[in-house]
């Protein structure tokens, strides 16, 4: 049994059990917390919903919270002596499915 959910502008295939980074949610570590958004469930027959499958939601436990590896930004302009350097580390929220409940 999966699921499809719609979180921070981005959309997730989870099963029970799986761990993701998703973004930063603002829940303490340990709490649990529902998503609402879920786009389709498969039980053996795939449920689409138009856009969330009535009364579908994911529950999940918080594990923590985090900062992924840095991304340089560099900006360069030939021939003027342009350039600037800049970094980029994304805050995310790590999470476990509990539970799908369909």
């Amino acid at each position: 049994m999966y699921a499809i959910i719609a979180t921070g502008g981005k959309q997730y295939k989870v099963a029970e059990g799986d761990v993701i980074r998703v973004e930063k949610l603002g829940v303490e570590e340990g709490a649990t917390y529902t998503f609402e958004n879920v786009l389709a469930v498969n039980n053996g027959e795939l449920v689409v919903g138009t856009p969330n499958v009535a009364g579908a939601t994911v529950t999940a436990t918080v594990m923590g919270d985090g900062r992924a590896k840095k991304v340089i930004v560099y900006k360069y302009k030939r021939k003027s002596g342009y350039h600037k350097k800049n970094g980029h580390r994304q805050a995310y929220t790590q999470v476990k499915i509990e539970k799908i409940n369909a």
